[in-house]
């Protein structure tokens, strides 16, 4: 499902968008500033992993195993 929206926005970004349409780097406005905020999106939830990690820590189950194998693995070329 999706919902249309108002949104304003500085010439320049229109003129980025309808250039990008222009040349074929983007379907459409639409499909361009969807890109923009699913990119933002990512960033935004990637920040909060990273939130996640500095206040949990990156030590898990595994840790001990990754020590292990660093020195008992074999690796065949």
């Amino acid at each position: 499902m999706t919902t249309q929206i108002a949104v304003r926005l500085p010439d320049e970004m229109v003129r980025y968008l309808d250039s990008s349409v222009a040349s074929g780097r983007a379907a459409s406005r639409a499909a361009l500033v969807a890109l923009a905020v699913e990119r933002e999106m990512r960033r935004q939830a990637a920040e909060r992993d990273v939130e996640i990690l500095n206040a949990a820590g990156a030590a898990d189950d595994l840790d001990d195993l990754v020590a292990w194998s660093v020195h008992h693995a074999v690796v065949e070329g």
